[in-house]
């Protein structure tokens, strides 16, 4: 059986003179580029431009969806109403769609970010929020996310197309659920360790917990952060890793148009 996963980064994140990561070496590396919103991270300008590279090398472009975060970077959790959060996704979501229209490309797929990601995985309230946005907007866009979470199972109950993830470079949990950015073993650094590990979750569906239990992660998708350093050779480590093992690497959807 032939083996194929997707490359996913994180894009589109530099706000003003702050920037975050290398977008235009990423883009040659990755399948799926998940891009910022202007929520967490992410000026228009930057995002306008995020898009066009993306929209040029054919890499399929997803909404990343956050909190209302620039100052955290969308990684401290809010208590939100429902209704505004679902609200705040749709924004994002028609932000992200005009810089794809311009570029002649279209949204393909949702992914939620940060703190909203974690706590989707686990709380009903935000998750439906969210399942309700994508819902109302599209419902052929697949929502990418943590196997087995909440926001996956009401998304599928719901009638969307639900796409699990996997990542190349944070820890895991005996439970399957990410561990904290606090944890000692949250972020994985050495090329060649993610790489490895990242093969190992193509072909056998499995990662090492922290606590050194074997969990198995059921992903079409790998996401190798586009924000922490040396991400670029990362990212090039593990996709040099997974062709050197016969895995093909594709797109999990097709570009929309």
């Amino acid at each position: 059986m032939t083996v194929r996963i997707d490359l996913n980064a994180d894009l589109g994140e530099s706000f003003g003179t702050w920037v975050v990561g290398d977008d235009e070496a990423m883009l040659d590396v990755v399948t799926s580029a998940n891009i910022a919103c202007g929520f967490h991270a992410g000026d228009a300008t930057t995002i306008r431009r995020t898009v066009a590279m993306a929209a040029e090398r054919g890499v399929v472009i997803g909404a990343q969806v956050s909190y209302r975060d620039l100052a955290g970077f969308g990684r401290r959790r809010m208590d939100m109403d429902p209704h505004d959060l679902t609200a705040d996704v749709l924004y994002q979501l028609g932000a992200l769609e005009a810089m794809c229209r311009v570029a002649g490309t279209r949204v393909a797929y949702v992914k939620p970010h940060g703190a909203l990601y974690t706590t989707a995985a686990v709380d009903e309230g935000q998750a439906r929020a969210v399942v309700d946005a994508v819902a109302a907007y599209d419902r052929t866009l697949p929502l990418l996310g943590l196997p087995g979470s909440v926001l996956l199972r009401i998304a599928e109950a719901e009638g969307l197309t639900v796409v699990g993830e996997a990542f190349a470079d944070r820890g895991y949990a005996a439970t399957g659920h990410l561990v904290p950015r606090s944890h000692p073993e949250a972020l994985h650094r050495d090329p060649d360790a993610v790489a490895e590990r990242v093969v190992r979750l193509a072909v056998e569906g499995t990662v090492v917990s922290v606590e050194g239990e074997v969990v198995a992660v059921d992903a079409r998708s790998v996401c190798t952060h586009g924000d922490t350093p040396d991400a670029v050779a990362l990212a090039r480590a593990v996709r040099d890793a997974l062709e050197g093992a016969g895995i093909h690497i594709t797109p999990f959807v097709t570009a929309a148009t």
